[in-house]
């Protein structure tokens, strides 16, 4: 479940920079498909990290980790979310992209580091 679960928020970072990029220059419409694909992806983000983080639930010290894991992990998706709107309309997104850089790195820290699954 480990490598489903990297394979699609690698997509979607993938996903993310080209629906960006899209945006950026004005394709408003393939900017919009990209974005609806990389919704669908979020889903099966949450479903493999949900699946991941039950297996914390079985007992261990490492669960309260583990859930301030799933909870940075949503907010990457929150602001990975919220940038493609800000940007799809025009408006600053600075916020979002700090939220964004403070997010993944506790995500990524306990998710490589920390946690052992």
């Amino acid at each position: 479940m480990t490598h489903m679960h990297i394979t699609a928020w690698v997509l979607a970072l993938i996903l993310f920079i080209v629906a960006y990029v899209m945006y950026n220059q004005g394709k408003g419409k393939p900017g919009k498909i990209v974005h609806m694909i990389l919704r669908l992806d979020y889903l099966f983000i949450l479903y493999t990290g949900g699946s991941l983080l039950g297996h914390y639930f079985g007992g261990g010290n490492l669960l309260p980790e583990a859930i301030v894991k799933g909870v940075a992990g949503i907010w990457v998706i929150a602001a990975l979310e919220m940038i493609l709107i800000k940007t799809s309309k025009n408006k600053p997104a600075k916020s979002f992209w700090i939220q964004l850089v403070i997010a993944l790195i506790i995500t990524l820290v306990l998710g490589f580091w920390r946690l052992p699954m």
